[in-house]
């Protein structure tokens, strides 16, 4: 399938930096359940989220890469095999509200950053992007499961260590955004105080 895929859109496994558009194995994922050969989840195992995050993140590179019209990329992805699996209501509200909201998102994820936007790979921006936009408008979704969501999709999609990356800036957003939750968290993972 390498090579056939229209442009601007990405497959797993291939890195999306321009500087570096060679493949790369896609590395084991700790799933548990169906697993392909190469660690990820079969498509038949992924939540209707799940797809929908794929298909969104698919469109905000075409977004960043070609700087395509929103419209022009929401019809063409709707048009891709496996969209009628994913959840299309929250594939709606992942692209059009990254979109809508780029400047704010950006603002929330620059102060994380140790290099300058314009050398984040786009694959990693926009999953930074969704990560954000997430913990802000999808209060019904946990924080660790938003987390974990894209790690695991800069790890399909995204270069090799790109991930690590992804989990240290949505990891370092997630405290301010969703405060009580994961102060809520936190406090129930600490060890029990002992009486002296």
């Amino acid at each position: 399938m390498s090579g056939s895929t229209p442009e601007g859109q990405i497959e797993p496994g291939v890195t999306a930096d321009a500087s570096a558009a060679t493949s790369s194995p896609i590395p084991s994922a700790p799933h548990t359940g169906k697993l392909t050969s190469t660690g990820g989840r079969k498509a038949s195992a992924k939540s209707a989220r799940s797809r929908s995050r794929e298909f969104a993140l698919q469109a905000l590179y075409q977004h960043l890469v070609g700087r395509n019209d929103a419209t022009a990329i929401d019809l063409f992805t709707r048009d891709l095999a496996g969209f009628h699996k994913a959840d299309s209501v929250h594939y709606d509200a992942l692209l059009h509200g990254c979109i809508a909201g780029a400047e704010q998102l950006d603002a929330l994820i620059v102060p994380l950053l140790d290099r300058k936007l314009a050398e984040i790979s786009p694959i990693e921006r926009a999953v930074m992007w969704m990560g954000a936009y997430e913990f802000q408008h999808c209060l019904d979704v946990p924080w660790r499961v938003v987390l974990n969501e894209y790690i695991e999709l800069a790890k399909d999609f995204g270069g090799t260590d790109g991930y690590k990356y992804v989990n240290g800036v949505l990891g370092g957003l997630a405290p301010s955004l969703r405060p009580a939750e994961v102060a809520k968290d936190q406090g129930s993972t600490r060890a029990p105080r002992t009486a002296p």
